[in-house]
């Protein structure tokens, strides 16, 4: 069984064209749909979204599900959701298949970035996890842009026809089509596409860690999840006697010893999970964004 997870975004052709003309097998299809920008975009998303289902399910046969991103600008959430998603199809024996085309930046990368740590943690599955991207073969900003250069050209000559006939009312219309065109077409003479740089959580940069996991031994698990709950520790030595607590152990010197090993072994010159800070004689422990991704993937997956 193949099942494609669809990101989408404002595109149709790319999310199925190419399955159709290389006549790849899909026996399911994931389609997931969020919220982007105004309303008449997340209307606009919304229809393609109905109409690939439709088509998934005519032209390839697919059984088709619908979910819904609630933050596309959410990269954590989106990297939960992909993981979350992938992992189920994996466990149910199937061969997975990311399209990365569509969406926003930050759902393309969260949803590659998960597929790559799954293929890195489940080596035994490696194989039937895929991401692909298809590029489009021509864009229709630019034609429409053109278009619109000879829609001004005629509002103009109208407008000499309206003055013409001295009709008032028509020149009016005409100026006002012709002053909307225009400042639309000079703002994207000047800056292309889009506009402006949007802020997300008080910021307008989102950074987009690479994650790469790896396989992580049950004790590592132990401190992983006790830091997630707890945050973020003033000391190894605080973060043991913690977990000793927990887990009902005497806190001894060799208890405290396998801590601080394992802590190493799982941070910066280890598998990054764990930033270390440098505080008098101790270090203050806590979750890197990399190890924060991790706990939240595997939480929710009932590790």
């Amino acid at each position: 069984m193949q099942t494609h997870i669809v990101p989408v975004g404002f595109d149709y052709d790319r999310l199925i064209a190419p399955l159709v003309r290389d006549q790849i097998d899909v026996d399911s299809v994931i389609l997931l749909e969020g919220a982007v920008g105004s309303e008449a975009n997340v209307e606009y998303s919304r229809h393609l979204s109905k109409k690939l289902e439709t088509d998934f399910k005519n032209l390839l046969g697919a059984q088709t599900n619908r979910f819904v991103l609630e933050d596309v600008y959410d990269y954590d959430e989106a990297f939960e959701q992909a993981y979350e998603l992938i992992t189920a199809e994996l466990d149910r024996g199937n061969e997975v298949w990311v399209n990365v085309a569509a969406m926003p930046r930050t759902v393309s990368f969260a949803f590659a970035n998960a597929a790559h740590s799954l293929m890195v943690e489940r080596q035994e599955d490696r194989e039937g996890i895929h991401t692909y991207y298809t590029a489009p073969e021509k864009y229709l900003e630019t034609e429409l842009a053109e278009e619109l250069r000879k829609q001004i050209a005629l509002l103009e000559d109208l407008r000499e026809v309206a003055a013409a006939d001295d009709d008032e009312i028509e020149d009016a219309r005409l100026a006002n089509r012709l002053e909307s065109a225009r400042d639309l077409l000079d703002e994207f003479d000047e800056r292309g596409t889009t506009i402006g740089a949007k802020e997300i959580a008080g910021k307008h940069i989102v950074e987009l860690p690479v994650a790469s996991f790896s396989n992580v031994k049950p004790f590592e698990e132990l401190i992983l999840y006790k830091l997630g709950e707890d945050g973020e520790f003033d000391s190894v030595s605080e973060l043991a006697e913690s977990l000793a607590r927990e887990l009902n152990e005497e806190y001894t010197d060799s208890f405290r010893s396998k801590v601080i090993y394992n802590v190493d072994r799982l941070g910066p010159g280890g598998k990054g999970y764990i930033e270390r800070e440098e505080h008098g004689k101790s270090y203050r422990t806590r979750l890197s964004r990399i190890g924060e991704l991790w706990v939240r993937a595997h939480s929710d997956n009932g590790s």
